[in-house]
């Protein structure tokens, strides 16, 4: 995203943050939450690593991470301090979704293996589908924040304390998995970037672990943090998951089997689009949220339909499949968490980015030039791209991704108007208002 629209989200939320009500904790939807007075996080802990459940609630964080200040750096290390890397490009960060990674716990002499780590957690990522089809969508920023120790405080016992940049530390609020951090540094580095939708802290760790801070930032914009243990292939699944709720705002759908309070829900119905109060029957009457899907086999096995249970409570929520990624780690994401997904991928990139500049006049023999990602998913399918004289398709263009004033045949002295519309059609969006957000249109004036 670019820093314009960076800059108009940190004022819209700014504003937000003028007038929001502060919340208690306790579970909620995937929404932003504002933080309480005192300033402390709501982060989401993984569930535990000899289960299968994606998590095990939310807690407050009252004992932030306490980074390293720096004095204790050699004048070498300070001076690596920082570095930003384009370790994934796929074009302009205008029409890209940025995803910044500031390491932690690795020294000066250990920055090539977090670039490297970089790599391998962004491949874990993009192999789980929509992000392997969807993959050129990103690019990946890295940032080197210098350690004055190896590793990280909690790693291998809660008595290890590690002088690091950014504070990680696992035994988070007394709880061995949790992984957290100094958002204030964390920051600090992540603006050295120059955009971020999404940021991810690996930590110099092969313990399992991890957080979600899923709030929104309120300062620089970006959707929220998943921490994880470079060195730990779950803990990966865990940030995946992570990013269901800060990307595709979606709901977990595990739930809390004998816990007071959780019972049942007899709220009025969620915001989020993977949580109901409806059963199938009602939800495909009323036409909302998954009735699009409702029936359909799901990659994350069955049928999607309204199984009871979801979103912390056991009954009175239903969620769309039995055990999507949002409830179990290693699965896929169902149906309509794909949908979703997508939704919040486009948010942020788009399909066709300019390599000729709108803004002026293109005569002989200048070429209108586009450059269009490539999708790389298994089926094949790419996005669709049409041009358009004066509104007029030209279909001996279709597909094609610049085409030459000369080949327009014009035959008057007129200004025409050359567009081209870049559209993902993809099966995987089947709400309306979500489609549209799939389709972008560029324009230039042309003559002869």
């Amino acid at each position: 995203m670019n820093r314009a629209a960076r800059r108009a989200l940190r004022a819209a939320a700014a504003a937000a943050g003028a007038t929001a009500l502060l919340l208690a904790a306790g579970p909620v939807g995937a929404t932003a939450v504002p933080r309480l007075a005192d300033g402390a996080p709501r982060v989401e802990v993984p569930g535990p690593e000899d289960g299968t459940v994606a998590g095990s609630g939310h807690v407050r964080v009252t004992s932030p991470g306490r980074a390293a200040s720096g004095a204790r750096l050699s004048d070498a290390a300070r001076a690596a301090d920082g570095k930003v890397t384009k370790a994934v490009d796929n074009g302009p960060s205008a029409d890209r979704l940025d995803v910044v990674v500031v390491g932690d716990g690795y020294t000066a002499a250990e920055l090539d293996r977090f670039h490297s780590d970089t790599l391998a957690k962004w491949a874990e990522i993009t192999a789980v589908e929509p992000y392997a089809t969807y993959r050129n969508l990103f690019n990946v920023w890295t940032v080197d924040a210098v350690s004055h120790d190896s590793g990280v405080t909690g790693d291998p016992d809660r008595d290890t304390v590690r002088d690091t940049a950014l504070g990680s530390y696992f035994w988070c609020e007394d709880i061995e998995r949790l992984l957290c951090i100094d958002e204030e540094k964390v920051d600090s580095y992540v603006e050295k970037a120059p955009d971020a939708d999404l940021v991810i802290v690996l930590a110099n760790s092969a313990k399992y672990g991890g957080a979600g801070y899923n709030e929104r930032s309120a300062t620089l914009g970006y959707e929220g943090i998943s921490t994880a243990s470079a060195g730990n292939a779950k803990s990966g699944q865990v940030a995946i998951h992570e990013t269901g709720h800060s990307l595709g705002k979606l709901a977990d759908e595990y739930f809390y089997p004998d816990t007071p309070g959780y019972e049942k829900y007899e709220g009025p119905e969620p915001a989020d689009s993977n949580t109901s109060t409806l059963t199938a029957d009602r939800m495909a009457a009323a036409r909302t949220k998954w009735h699009r899907w409702l029936g359909e086999p799901s990659p994350d096995g069955g049928t999607v339909g309204a199984y009871e249970g979801g979103g912390y409570y056991t009954t009175g929520l239903f969620r769309p499949t039995d055990n999507s990624l949002m409830r179990v780690l290693g699965k896929p994401f169902n149906l309509p968490g794909t949908e979703a997904m997508i939704a919040g991928f486009y948010q942020h990139a788009k399909p066709v980015s300019a390599l000729t500049p709108t803004g002026r006049v293109l005569r002989l023999p200048q070429r209108a030039k586009v450059s269009v990602p490539r999708l790389t998913g298994a089926d094949g399918r790419q996005l669709d791209v049409r041009w358009h004289l004066d509104g007029r398709e030209l279909k001996r263009f279709a597909g094609r991704t610049n085409v030459a004033v000369a080949e327009l045949w014009l035959t008057d002295l007129r200004t025409h108007r050359l567009s081209v519309t870049v559209e993902d059609r993809t099966p995987a969006v089947r709400d309306p208002e979500t489609a549209a957000f799939l389709r972008t249109t560029l324009t230039w004036k042309v003559r002869l």
